[in-house]
């Protein structure tokens, strides 16, 4: 029961600076939304370790477990759209493929970076 509490109050946390995101965002009339402002405040303050990694967590895992559920919605609201995709089905592969290699490539690209970076710190500062 404790882990539970604990689960939903990090959840809660994520709420509230995912919230926060949106009240930037509407304050400052900006064009990116609010979760993504959220969202990247939530990273900036885990980077700066303003907030421990700890404090979030067991309830992120827990949101990431299940993120995939998130996406139902949206794909059976694809459904309403289905003559727009009729047809089109080659293109629709060829086109997932395409988007899906780019993805790779480019997370591989920064991945490499951000590890060639993280090493090139830890060299320092042990030197």
């Amino acid at each position: 029961m404790k882990k539970l509490f604990i689960i939903l109050i990090q959840i809660f946390f994520i709420y509230i600076i995912c919230k926060f995101g949106e009240t930037i965002q509407q304050v400052l009339h900006l064009p990116i939304p609010g979760s993504i402002i959220g969202l990247l405040l939530l990273f900036l303050l885990l980077i700066t370790k303003i907030i421990p990694e700890k404090w979030i967590m067991e309830g992120a895992n827990l949101l990431l477990s299940v993120m995939t559920l998130f996406f139902v919605p949206a794909t059976v609201g694809i459904m309403n759209y289905f003559h727009i995709f009729q047809g089109k089905g080659s293109l629709l592969i060829l086109l997932i493929i395409f988007s899906t290699v780019l993805v790779m490539l480019s997370s591989g690209f920064v991945a490499e970076k951000w590890n060639k970076k993280s090493v090139g710190r830890e060299d320092h500062f042990t030197a």
